[in-house]
């Protein structure tokens, strides 16, 4: 049992490392550029409807309650943000980071795996993968049976 403090974060960040690494022996590589329609006010609008107050921020601090105050001057920004984003092709690592929160699933957990590790991101990224997810949902139910 690791007692010093050092070596317990240590190896917290080794067993999430190990649990979200990339095991493809090569990543695939995108030989041309995939144009999608622009992202719409109306999308960004359902999914920050949708999004819960109260939860914690990402790494850039920015809570969603901030986007909704702003309104329709918050929907428009994150709008042009989103767009801007997927038109250009890569996510901005500012929006790739995540902090990871590890908390005990038990009383006196020692292991790793008896904790539970939550990932904090960023709402913008959180929007953007709404918007994303919504879009693959609407294009898959025709081809998915109801059986």
């Amino acid at each position: 049992m690791l007692m010093e403090k050092k070596e317990i974060l240590n190896r917290r960040s080794e067993y999430v490392e190990d649990l979200f690494k990339d095991d493809r022996s090569k990543k695939p590589k995108i030989k041309e550029k995939i144009e999608g329609p622009t992202i719409l006010k109306e999308e960004v609008e359902a999914a920050v409807k949708k999004m819960k107050n109260g939860k914690a921020t990402g790494p850039d601090n920015i809570p969603v309650e901030i986007i909704k105050a702003l309104d329709n001057l918050g929907i428009d920004m994150t709008t042009r943000l989103l767009n801007a984003i997927y038109d250009s092709g890569p996510i901005p690592e500012d929006l790739c980071k995540s902090v990871f929160i590890v908390l005990p699933e038990t009383l006196g957990a020692t292991e790793c795996k008896l904790h539970r590790t939550i990932s904090l991101m960023s709402h913008f990224t959180k929007i953007l993968l709404r918007v994303l997810m919504h879009r693959m949902r609407k294009s898959m139910r025709p081809e998915i049976s109801p059986k």
